[in-house]
């Protein structure tokens, strides 16, 4: 083995000793795998928690999108989206999409209020009495 190199065991490559993590209770001072592999198993840990996929699994639903967001069709899927209620999952999108949806509370109306507004179909609330506006229907 060079000197400052070690083995992954995870991935067998022999790796300089800056792609690794430290760890003060191994004997050499260094994680037993590489950070590298340790991204990965974390991924793949952090999919199977919180929504219970495999990487596999979500690989194959971006791959029936195409590879592309469903919401924009145009950037990369690359996170998952789940109702926050259910905890079902609802498709890969990209960063954009996915951070939409949440900031509009994942509430249709607030999205079908947004889609009129971009098409220049912004609602005007009627003042009914002080302080109290009504939406029209």
């Amino acid at each position: 083995m060079p000197e400052g190199h070690k083995l992954c065991l995870k991935c067998g490559e022999v790796k300089p000793w800056s792609e690794w993590h430290r760890n003060a209770t191994a004997s050499d001072g260094l994680s037993t795998r590489c950070k590298a592999c340790r991204a990965a198993e974390g991924r793949a840990g952090h999919l199977k928690r919180h929504y219970n996929l495999t990487e596999a699994e979500r690989d194959e639903m971006v791959a029936s999108q195409m590879g592309l967001c469903v919401i924009c069709l145009k950037a990369p899927a690359v996170h998952v989206d789940h109702c926050h209620k259910t905890g079902r999952v609802r498709g890969v999108l990209c960063f954009n999409c996915n951070s939409g949806l949440g900031l509009l509370g994942d509430d249709p109306e607030a999205m079908n209020r947004a889609a009129d507004y971009l098409e220049g179909n912004a609602w005007k609330p009627t003042l009914v009495a002080p302080g109290v506006y009504q939406l029209p229907s």
